[in-house]
């Protein structure tokens, strides 16, 4: 059967405060209303996770503005948070929105990959959705994105669906992507992410049709280069059987697979098992992968790469020892 994957995931939330206000944000909270997570909050919570096959943590912050005060505190409870993670055996993949190549330099000693959603790359949202959010302008992510190859870090990047953009902008975001890694070769996955109505944010002039979706993978999987893996979030798409047409027209990622989406909190993910099954009756194998994809493992520092190679041998044990593999 043809394999599709996924991340065995965990999220940990260093702060939901965020300087940037787009409209159809379900995450993000005020600065100043929240504590941040504490080291040992998080230490606690990991250790109680352990165990459980768990191998990914995703570390997701909302965003301190570049010239505030807190940026360095932010960025070093990234870190510690990376750190942590990797202390107690997990992988960490960061996604904390625009950051300086001295930055993601930083944070590369203890991530195995870091991620950028480049949204769309059209300016003319920045007068719409993205108006009181400064690090959306596509310059900035696309020179993250540059920051990120130049500097060779596995990296997840993806479309954001239905905020106001046009099929040609799609198709553009979609161009631009390529090229980045056409230059640099660090793009391991592009995320196609559907803008889902949440419980804080419900805009009804946005939206995206669910049912355009596996069109848009074929031309995706045609614009983008063979060795980028097309991942699509399956707690956002309701139907099984548009499920098995994007798998069909292309995806061949589900993400991580979380007990609790915090960006889209409204759509929980189906049960793993219930999943597989369903998948495998369809003819489809659903396999854990790494954080990092193995084409990358020569990215990362030693005391990494060797981290993630021992989990990548126990989830090729763990397969062997399923009947018909």
């Amino acid at each position: 059967m043809p394999v599709i994957t996924y991340s065995p995931a965990f999220t940990l939330v260093p702060t939901y405060e965020c300087f940037n206000r787009c409209t159809y944000c379900n995450f993000r909270e005020d600065i100043g209303s929240g504590a941040w997570l504490r080291v040992a909050e998080a230490k606690e919570i990991l250790q109680g996770i352990a165990g459980q096959g768990i191998c990914e943590i995703l570390i997701l912050a909302g965003e301190v503005a570049p010239q505030s005060p807190q940026r360095g505190a932010w960025l070093e409870r990234i870190y510690q948070l990376g750190e942590l993670a990797l202390n107690l055996g997990f992988l960490p993949h960061t996604n904390a929105g625009v950051l300086t190549a001295t930055e993601m330099a930083y944070l590369k000693t203890v991530n195995v990959s870091q991620g950028l959603m480049l949204e769309q790359v059209t300016p003319q949202l920045l007068r719409t959705v993205h108006h009181q959010a400064p690090t959306k302008a596509p310059t900035l992510r696309i020179e993250h994105l540059h920051q990120a190859g130049r500097l060779q870090i596995p990296s997840t990047t993806g479309l954001l669906l239905g905020i106001g953009e046009t099929a040609k902008d799609r198709i553009d975001t979609l161009k631009v992507i390529a090229e980045l890694h056409q230059r640099w070769g660090h793009i391991q996955e592009v995320i196609l992410q559907p803008y889902s109505p949440g419980l804080a944010q419900h805009l009804p002039n946005l939206g995206y049709e669910l049912d355009q979706l596996p069109s848009l993978i074929h031309q995706a999987r045609r614009i983008l280069p063979p060795d980028i893996t097309l991942q699509i979030p399956p707690n956002l798409i309701p139907s099984f059987d548009l499920l098995l047409a994007c798998l069909e027209a292309g995806a061949r990622d589900l993400g991580g697979l979380v007990p609790y989406d915090h960006v889209n909190p409204a759509y929980p993910h189906a049960d793993l098992i219930d999943l597989k099954t369903r998948l495998a009756k369809a003819g489809w194998d659903l396999h854990p992968r790494l954080p990092v994809y193995p084409q990358y493992l020569q990215y990362l520092p030693p005391h990494l790469r060797a981290q993630s190679q021992a989990w990548q041998t126990r989830f090729e044990a763990a397969i062997t020892l399923i009947p018909n593999h």
